[in-house]
């Protein structure tokens, strides 16, 4: 897909016109509630759930202390294996490598699985330039791509949409790509994932190259791990001549031994099942089966600044399991888009500013994205503490001088509060004033109508919760 998010508007403004789309919202809460839901009956089954997430953090914790041994040691091994092991400090440097790369083998269409460092660094926009065409073969990626779109979900891409969507976008755009979808095709799924099926397979059988990502990185073998559903991604990984993974530092793990956590936990989170049906595993190559040609691109993009990150560091912990997307209230009804990344939700709004820094609207925007209500806590399986992550990103975002009229108005908020009797007058003036001055909706001006935009005020008790205590001494009737 060569559509970005470069440019795309910060969250309140991305948000409020998303919120508008009922039929996204629908959609979004269909498909979020169906997975959590199969979730929770999963994880319910396992006696050693809370251990398996325990173990997790504390691997990932492990391989982030002692990340820099741990890559030096998967250099050593992929190139022992027969691979070749590149370094790309950003997004330009990865691009170019994996243009030059592809280039090399003089072929002007590739393949690709796993795509979503590719769409962080804007891969297909660098090789659309040069000349170089990449189909995905996801489902979901290939329904994004086909209809110019942006992903919304980093384990269901295009969860925004719908089956007649879907059918619309086969129809229209197949035959301009490759083999068109049948005639007649109906908006039933077995229909659909048949078009799918019989397009995608010409794209297998004659690509030369193919652009992978990975799940996991094993330190201890060289050994790369693709986790998918569809046989898309074991097609690419055997069929193509040259392979090309392109993987975040972050996704080592130490040894063979530590995917029995991480494959347990990883397929019951992102899709509610107990194992995805395609687990494939590769190292370097090996004469007569698979690519003659592995190239494994190790790409930095932004980790290493969260890494420096104390509080923020937990966030590279992260599998892209999605479960934090399928239960926050917030990306519910605001989808994916408003994220203005291909990393939305939960993990979006703490991820995309420490990968980018908070120096721009769009990424100082994303902390904020969150009621801070903690569900997501509660269902990562790699426990990262996102409310914690939050609430320190903005606090930086505070002390850099932006949102300062928040800043302010929270100043002036604290001022009354650290005085007993001033914050007791005002908690009493306004059970009293408020019910009668202010209406359930309200809309505040300038900076603060966002705020009010969107919601109605609650009811104001006419007593406080410390009066009412003192008066009844906290007991209940």
């Amino acid at each position: 897909m060569t559509r970005s998010f470069l440019g795309w508007p910060a969250f309140p403004e991305a948000a409020e016109r998303e919120v508008g789309n009922r039929q996204l919202r629908e959609n979004v809460r269909r498909a979020t509630h169906t997975i959590r839901g199969k979730r929770a009956v999963l994880a319910a089954e396992r006696p050693d759930w809370e251990a398996l997430r325990d173990t997790a953090a504390a691997i990932k914790d492990q391989v982030l202390s002692r990340l820099e041994e741990y890559l030096l040691q998967v250099e050593e091994k992929v190139t022992a294996a027969g691979g070749t092991v590149h370094w790309a400090r950003d997004a330009a440097e990865a691009n170019r490598i994996v243009t030059d790369l592809v280039r090399a083998t003089g072929e002007t269409e590739i393949v690709k699985v796993k795509s979503m460092l590719t769409e962080e660094i804007g891969l297909d926009a660098a090789l659309e330039a040069a000349g170089i065409n990449a189909r995905e073969t996801d489902l979901a990626a290939t329904i994004v791509q086909l209809g110019d779109d942006l992903p919304s979900h980093v384990v269901v891409p295009a969860l925004h949409r719908n089956r007649s969507e879907i059918r619309d976008i086969f129809v229209r755009e197949m035959g301009r790509h490759g083999r068109p979808a049948p005639e007649g095709l109906t908006d039933d799924p077995a229909e659909l994932a048949e078009a799918a099926r019989l397009h995608l397979r010409e794209k297998f059988l004659g690509a030369k190259v193919a652009v992978s990502g990975a799940n996991f990185l094993v330190a201890e073998t060289g050994t790369l791990v693709v986790v998918e559903s569809e046989g898309n991604g074991r097609m690419c990984l055997t069929l193509a001549d040259t392979l090309i993974s392109v993987v975040g530092i972050e996704k080592t793990v130490p040894r063979w031994q530590d995917l029995e956590v991480f494959l347990q936990l990883l397929a019951r989170n992102a899709t509610g099942e107990r194992m995805a049906p395609y687990t494939s595993t590769w190292t370097g190559t090996t004469d007569g089966d698979g690519p003659a040609a592995f190239h494994l691109v190790l790409v930095d993009n932004g980790r290493t600044r969260a890494l420096a990150d104390p509080v923020g560091r937990q966030a590279l912990r992260c599998i892209r399991c999605g479960a934090c997307m399928n239960i926050c209230p917030v990306y519910e009804r605001t989808g994916g888009h408003a994220y203005g990344s291909v990393y939305p939700g939960p993990i979006g709004a703490i991820l995309n500013p420490l990968l980018k820094g908070l120096d721009d609207p769009q990424t100082a925007s994303l902390p904020y994205a969150s009621t801070l209500c903690g569900a997501c806590n509660d269902v990562c399986p790699v426990r990262i503490r996102f409310t914690d992550v939050l609430l320190d990103l903005r606090a930086q975002v505070a002390d850099g001088g932006q949102h300062p009229v928040e800043r302010a108005a929270l100043g002036a908020v604290g001022s009354v509060m650290a005085h007993q009797a001033a914050w007791k007058a005002a908690v009493k003036g306004i059970g009293v004033v408020g019910p009668l001055l202010l209406p359930r909706k309200i809309r505040l001006p300038g900076p603060l109508g966002g705020w009010t935009d969107s919601r109605a005020l609650p009811d104001i008790p006419r007593e406080s919760f410390r009066s009412w205590w003192k008066r009844t001494e906290g007991a209940t009737e």
